[in-house]
């Protein structure tokens, strides 16, 4: 018999990679910010590129509804990035998305938070389980660990992995295998169940974002139409 605590095996079943490492297939983004290098999806602003707005590069191979996402990121000392899911297109806007978003960024504050990006904002900090209650603001209902306990799981300027679950209203977000924040939204009127899958450059300074070896797993199947 296995001791409770000891790790689950790294289980790979069911999951699809969804970006190449060769081309930006099935990715739609500003050229001026995203590129295909050494194997990675990277975007970059520079001193001559900065931002007026957020911009992301958007996965068109499908969408995010209940499913596992697994990928590995790098980013620079004052990057700002993150994992948007069940994200919708702003209009008016190109490369925009509001929705959740799995936080990232260099100097560790809001790495591994919930955060509605054009939306409700801050859904849960890192350490928090939140509930999302029909009036659109988060109460925190108990805890996954210190903040600042966790931030020292994150590798300042390595690789890391986060590991996306989405199902139904529950949205929890782990980072190099530890839990970083659970979300359950039991917002009726605003909580997505399904949506766009998108990265991003954030407004501020110069900075460098690089993403690979994405892997998805979808937990409920694609809803085809129905035969003639």
């Amino acid at each position: 018999m296995h001791s409770p605590s000891e790790a689950a095996p790294r289980d790979e079943t069911g999951f699809e990679s969804i970006f190449d490492g060769r081309s930006l297939t099935n990715w739609e983004g500003d050229p001026v910010y995203w590129r295909v290098e050494n194997g990675c999806l990277v975007g970059e602003v520079t001193p001559a590129t900065l931002l007026k707005q957020n911009s992301f590069i958007i996965w068109r191979g499908g969408t995010t509804r209940d499913f596992e996402l697994k990928l590995e990121y790098r980013i620079s000392d004052r990057g700002n990035s993150g994992v948007n899911y069940r994200s919708e297109p702003i209009e008016g806007q190109k490369y925009a998305l509001r929705g959740y978003q799995a936080d990232i960024d260099g100097q560790q504050r809001y790495t591994g938070q919930n955060y509605e990006e054009k939306g409700r904002t801050f859904l849960a900090l890192r350490g928090d389980i939140s509930r999302v209650d029909a009036d659109g603001k988060a109460r925190i209902i108990g805890q996954v660990g210190d903040k600042d306990a966790l931030a020292q799981k994150v590798r300042n300027g390595d690789w890391n992995e986060y590991h996306l679950i989405a199902r139904g209203n529950v949205l929890t977000h782990l980072l190099n295998g530890q839990v970083m924040s659970v979300v359950i939204d039991d917002d009726p009127v605003r909580r997505k169940f399904d949506g766009l899958l998108g990265v991003q450059v954030h407004v501020g300074p110069p900075m460098k974002v690089e993403f690979r070896h994405l892997r998805l797993k979808r937990l409920t199947p694609e809803i085809l139409p129905a035969k003639r």
